[in-house]
């Protein structure tokens, strides 16, 4: 916003506003950002611009069980415009007259795009709200009953349709990218809009860390984003040592293809790098916090403490805060993916899991 004076409202009552120290961690948040992560296939081959328009930013959600038609709880297929998914489903709570709390999503969805998500509702007893004041840029697509609340991650996965403008690379070389991605994945990295703008979330953290416990809900979306950006770290050195989707350490935790099964590699042998070549099994990396349920051993215990040694802090800081551990595949994969050129344009189609970010998957292909 553009101030129409120079003067600082608390410099004229005498109250400077005071910037917070440079202490090391502010520093590590400061200079975090996803476009340093190394690349898993030498680095973009092109440029191009995506999000021209929210049209070019297309994403579904896909749920992971069917609706029963019938109980208390309104579920709701949306489709919005330049709407954040919090703004969308306090407008369903006023409209259906029943508290926030009341309304829950499976993911979080940006606003910079053409999004379709599914939204539910609490109504014991009540019957269907009218949402015709709804804006135009909301609308509703489906409706249907269920007989139990949507959570946060019920999901299969997200569909994504994707516009790549002002595409500037060579064809010849795009097209074989998209073949190794196709057929190997890509870098399973949390994407820029996990940590807020501007990466904001990192520094909010620092003060919730310290003191060990969250005050508010939001609080809870900080420390997800120190997760995020400690996974991220460790992720992108062993993607630098050609360590992501093969050649395993000892005693490092795998994850059965498409399940959230876990075992630890106590060994490494032919049958281990076959399985891990096709894709039935991935390696993991740390989500930190206290007591996973199953660590790295051995070597894969000493790589992931060296890798983030000079990050302390924010380990140390989720602990306090009771932030259960777990773990992360290192590796996804891209459903159905398939491209076109049209012009100057490259259009991508692909589904993806829950919980991975399609910007991880383009910074592969485009700056």
């Amino acid at each position: 916003m553009t101030q129409s004076s120079s003067e600082n409202p608390k410099e004229i009552s005498g109250e400077a506003k005071t910037e917070p120290a440079i202490t090391p961690e502010r520093q590590q948040a400061e200079n975090f950002s996803v476009s340093q992560l190394a690349c898993a296939y030498g680095g973009p081959v092109g440029s191009g611009t995506l999000r021209s328009t929210a049209e070019d930013f297309f994403v579904e959600e896909q749920l992971s069980f069917d609706l029963t038609g019938e109980g208390e709880h309104l579920f709701l297929f949306i489709e919005k415009r330049g709407e954040n998914t919090a703004d969308v489903a306090d407008m369903l709570a006023k409209i259906a007259d029943v508290r926030q709390m009341n309304v829950s999503y499976a993911g979080l969805k940006d606003r910079h795009a053409v999004t379709r998500q599914w939204f539910s509702i609490s109504l014991p007893g009540k019957p269907d709200p009218d949402f015709s004041a709804l804006p135009d840029n909301i609308r509703i697509l489906d409706k249907k009953r269920n007989n139990r609340k949507l959570r946060r991650g019920a999901l299969r996965g997200n569909r994504f349709e994707l516009r790549i403008r002002e595409l500037d690379a060579d064809i010849d070389a795009l097209v074989a990218r998209l073949e190794a991605i196709k057929s190997g994945g890509f870098p399973n990295y949390f994407g820029e809009q996990r940590f807020g703008r501007g990466y904001g979330n990192l520094s909010r953290a620092i003060p919730v860390l310290a003191r060990g416990k969250t005050r508010r809900k939001s609080e809870g979306m900080n420390l997800s984003a120190v997760r995020s950006m400690l996974f991220n770290l460790l992720l992108s050195k062993r993607v630098e040592l050609g360590r992501w989707c093969s050649h395993p350490l000892v005693g490092d935790v795998m994850q059965l293809g498409g399940s959230s099964s876990l075992f630890v590699a106590e060994s490494i042998d032919a049958e281990l790098e076959r399985r891990l070549n096709g894709a039935e099994i991935n390696l993991t990396g740390c989500l930190c916090g206290k007591a996973a349920r199953v660590m790295p051993v051995a070597d894969a215990a000493d790589f992931e403490q060296q890798a983030l040694a000079d990050y302390t802090f924010w380990i140390n800081g989720l602990q306090r805060c009771k932030v259960d551990a777990d773990r992360r595949s290192l590796r996804t994969t891209a459903n159905d993916l398939q491209w076109e050129f049209q012009d100057d344009m490259l259009v991508v189609s692909f589904s993806l899991p829950k919980g991975s970010y399609a910007t991880a998957l383009i910074r592969e292909l485009i700056r």
